[in-house]
């Protein structure tokens, strides 16, 4: 990144989702409560298929004719947020909130440390080293400390 700009850009950008994920995660477990984990992620999906649906009409310049060039398992990407949603309706009502945020931050922080590293997926690669490492000691100590 080589602006202060586009760096707050990126954060601001990756705050919101957080605060995405922070906010669904509760209300997907009361959907989930009252309707059960499968229909649930049934609901989120098809609003989350509006949205993105309302996004494609008003963003413009989208390019879904190259769909066809990505690698056929991409195109199952979207089974992952059915995992995630059949795995939140599990933990929630047995650990609360913020233990399955701290379980979901853990696990996507591995995942993110891995595809960084070896650069999965078409992503830039960043090796793992000393700083990196520190890093993940002070984000599982502090998930830790906030699920006591």
């Amino acid at each position: 990144m080589s602006s202060i700009a586009e760096i707050v850009t990126v954060i601001v950008v990756g705050l919101i989702g957080g605060i995405a994920v922070g906010l669904q995660v509760p209300m997907s477990g009361a959907i989930s409560a009252k309707l059960g984990p499968v229909a649930t992620s049934l609901i989120i999906h098809i609003g989350g298929a509006i949205v993105s649906a309302v996004l494609l009409i008003f963003v413009g310049g989208v390019n879904l004719r190259e769909v066809d060039q990505l690698p056929k398992p991409f195109l199952l990407a979207g089974a992952f947020g059915v995992i995630l949603y059949l795995t939140l309706a599990f933990t929630l009502p047995r650990v609360g909130a913020t233990v399955s945020i701290a379980l979901l931050i853990l696990a996507q922080l591995t995942v993110g440390l891995l595809s960084d590293h070896f650069g999965w997926f078409g992503m830039p690669q960043h090796s793992f080293n000393l700083t990196r490492a520190l890093g993940v000691i002070l984000l599982v100590a502090g998930s830790w400390l906030v699920t006591q």
